[in-house]
């Protein structure tokens, strides 16, 4: 049977706490399927529940053209789903929680995932908390972005906002 409709992929990676589910949640038609449970390593105030497998939606961007979603889990063990699931994406948004202390290790270990799927995936970088954390400096991430030679469009993003996720995906589009 022919299939008309054009089938495109998008990932979200990025560590625990980045805000990938908040973000696709954010953009997404309807409600993601999202295999959130409660976090034993939670913080006081803090996140209290993390994504165990991955978050997946829908997209329609025109009557023929849907973009599935993809948020590629956070945790190390699951690192092996990556290249499954991104087979074939056109491209991914990194997150990264500005707040987190190992944010610098963070962008390395994502990045170095991302060339796991695909050595030429294009990405962007979108940066949550920012805007509570009063220690970020954009010009860090870039100095490090340029030390990794990697000249990617960088953002800082509030993951609730419908404007600037899609913000993001339309930097990402114009890669």
């Amino acid at each position: 049977m022919f299939d008309s409709e054009k089938t495109i992929k998008l990932l979200f990676a990025g560590p625990v706490g980045s805000g990938k589910t908040t973000a696709i949640r954010a953009i997404s038609d309807t409600a993601p399927v999202s295999s959130e449970r409660p976090w034993m390593d939670a913080r006081p105030g803090g996140k209290i529940t993390t994504t165990v497998a991955l978050d997946y939606s829908t997209i329609q961007l025109s009557p023929n053209e849907t973009l599935h979603v993809y948020g590629l889990p956070g945790q190390d063990y699951l690192d092996f789903m990556g290249p499954i699931v991104g087979r074939g994406a056109l491209g991914a948004v990194l997150l990264l929680d500005a707040s987190s202390s190992s944010l610098g290790d963070d962008c390395c270990a994502v990045v170095e995932s991302l060339a796991r799927i695909d050595p030429n995936l294009k990405f962007v970088i979108g940066i949550s908390k920012t805007d509570i954390t009063p220690t970020f400096s954009m010009a860090t991430m870039h100095a490090l972005t340029r030390r990794m030679s990697l000249f990617v469009p960088i953002f800082s993003i509030d993951p609730r906002d419908p404007a600037q996720v899609r913000q993001l995906v339309r930097a990402l589009l114009l890669l």
